[in-house]
């Protein structure tokens, strides 16, 4: 039995018309028993998810047709991750989970990959902790500062969603990168690595904590990540001038930005990052709450993942 969470609205809207016209028919042409379950408003994959995961411990097969925020909502609610096997069926605009582990594109080859010719992958999952003890986990990255706030702009924008229905999302957020970087105050971080003394990171733009390679649609800012060590990949970003900062960062969609001063690679199982002002946090682009001080943790092979 395959439990099947889908998200409408993924896709600009088009989530529906995929499972509708791809997945559905498939899965009922070959007779393959399944529940669907439809996530109408925020909170409802998380509840969702909760609720298929938490009767008993037994295996649980697990079916995702969203984007790269359905699967981080999703994380919220799930119960025992390490008794699922999780599908993905990427309809998402930045996908860059199925980007990193070779998922495809198309839905009709995701299905295809999940009922037939896919293998179980054990994946890490990382987890922010914040000073209230609330606790958000993450399949991608996390991060706080400069890319936070374009994500937590570009998710209240009416702007993207009109552009994303042409297919020009990425332009949004290419508009709402360049405002956010010429407004955003000067902030000092404190980033401490496990028990090892405190790295002092002067006028902070950003640091993301990586699981997988890209985040933000192709941004490749860890290109040395795996997914299963244990490990995250950081990459944190100060003392550059913001001019600078528009000749640099584009090169980390081929992944070579770590030779520019200013943009430092780290590792760590733990961390403890404090800034001088509250800045913005996302995990996985989903903007939650702002905070001076977050730990980041990471759990090693959490979840199975069907891949390639």
């Amino acid at each position: 039995m395959y439990h099947i969470l889908i998200n409408p609205a993924s896709r600009s809207g088009k989530g529906y018309r995929i499972w509708k016209k791809q997945i559905e028919p498939v899965l009922q042409e070959k007779k393959i028993p399944y529940h669907a379950y439809f996530s109408k408003q925020p909170g409802d994959a998380a509840r969702i998810a909760h609720k298929i995961s938490s009767p008993t411990s037994d295996p649980l097969s697990l079916i995702i047709l969203g984007g790269d925020g359905t699967i981080n909502e999703t994380l919220q609610g799930l119960q025992n991750t390490s008794r699922i096997l999780l599908g993905y069926i990427p309809s998402g605009s930045g996908n860059d989970l199925a980007r990193d582990l070779g998922i495809p594109s198309n839905p009709s080859d995701a299905l295809d990959l999940i009922l037939h010719s896919g293998t179980p992958h054990c994946m890490d999952l990382g987890a922010i902790s914040y000073p209230d003890g609330s606790i958000r986990r993450f399949a991608i990255s996390c991060g706080i500062g400069f890319d936070a706030a374009v994500c937590q702009e570009a998710i209240h924008s009416t702007l993207k969603q009109a552009m994303n229905k042409l297919g020009l999302g990425k332009l949004t957020y290419l508009g709402i990168a360049l405002k956010q970087l010429f407004t955003a105050k000067a902030i000092s971080g404190k980033l401490t690595i496990e028990d090892n003394p405190p790295i002092h990171i002067g006028n902070m733009l950003f640091t993301a904590c990586m699981l997988h390679r890209f985040e933000g649609g192709g941004f490749q800012f860890a290109p040395d990540a795996d997914d299963n060590d244990g490990i995250l990949n950081l990459c944190v970003v100060g003392d550059l001038s913001k001019l600078f900062v528009l000749f640099a960062l584009p090169t980390a969609f081929k992944g070579t930005h770590y030779r520019f001063k200013g943009i430092t690679p780290y590792k760590a199982k733990k961390l403890t990052l404090e800034t001088d002002l509250p800045l913005w946090v996302h995990t996985d682009g989903e903007v939650e709450k702002k905070s001076c001080r977050i730990c980041v943790t990471c759990e090693k092979s959490a979840i199975q993942i069907i891949t390639p």
